[in-house]
C-alpha cells in the first residue's frame, strides 16, 4: 500500500511539473495581443444596433458613433463653429437627415479606423480636401486654430455625454490633435 501511495504521489508530481512547463512553453511561444483604442472603445462583440432595429453593430463601432453623433449635436449649438455647417443645419432644419447620416458614418469609421478597427475602410476625403471649401462644398469657410480649439470642446463635450473614460477621451483627443495641420487652413 506504501508503495501504491509512493508511486500515485511521483505521478501527481510528474504530471504537475509536466504540466507547469507546457503552461510556460505555451506562454512563451504566444505573442502577446495588444490592445487597441478601438477594443478599449467596445471592440468587435456585437449588440443590437438601436438605431436600426434587426441589425448588429460592433460595440466598439457603436460607442463611437454616440460620440459622434452626440458630438454633431453640440457642434451645431456651438457659435463659435457652426458656421462652417451651415449646409448640414439648413438640411436637417428641414428635416433632411441624409447629410447628417453620411457626417455620421464617415466620422464613426474613420475614427474606427484611427482607434485600430480591423473591420472597416475609411473611403472619404482627406482631412485637408474636407475642410477645404473649395473642395468640399459643404464646408463654410476655412478653419482657424480658435475654430479647432472649440471642435476640440466639443468633442470633449460629445464624449462626457456618453460617459467615455477621462483616459479614452485623452488618447482620442490625441489622435484628433495629431490632424490640426490639415485640418486648420488659414
Amino acid at each position: 500500500m506504501k508503495n501504491l501511495s509512493n508511486l500515485f504521489l511521483a505521478a501527481a508530481a510528474l504530471v504537475s511539473v509536466l504540466a507547469i512547463e507546457s503552461c510556460s512553453n505555451k506562454s512563451n511561444n504566444v505573442t502577446p495581443v495588444k490592445a487597441t483604442l478601438y477594443d478599449s472603445l467596445g471592440g468587435t462583440a456585437l449588440v443590437a444596433d438601436p438605431a436600426k432595429p434587426g441589425t448588429m453593430i460592433e460595440t466598439g463601432r457603436l460607442g463611437i458613433r454616440s460620440v459622434i453623433d452626440s458630438t454633431i449635436f453640440v457642434i451645431a449649438g456651438d457659435s463659435r463653429i457652426n458656421g462652417h455647417f451651415t449646409v448640414l443645419l439648413a438640411e436637417v432644419t428641414k428635416g433632411d437627415l441624409s447629410g447628417f447620416s453620411e457626417l455620421s458614418d464617415n466620422l464613426t469609421t474613420f475614427v474606427a479606423v484611427a482607434t485600430g478597427a480591423k473591420d472597416y475602410k475609411y473611403q472619404g476625403m482627406d482631412m485637408v480636401a474636407a475642410h477645404d471649401p473649395a473642395q468640399n462644398n459643404r464646408m463654410n469657410g476655412k478653419a482657424s486654430s480658435a475654430d479647432f480649439d472649440a471642435f476640440v470642446d466639443d468633442v470633449v463635450k460629445g464624449a462626457n455625454k456618453n460617459k467615455l473614460p477621462a483616459n479614452l477621451i485623452g488618447s482620442l483627443g490625441k489622435i484628433i490633435v495629431s490632424l490640426k495641420s490639415q485640418v486648420v487652413q488659414k
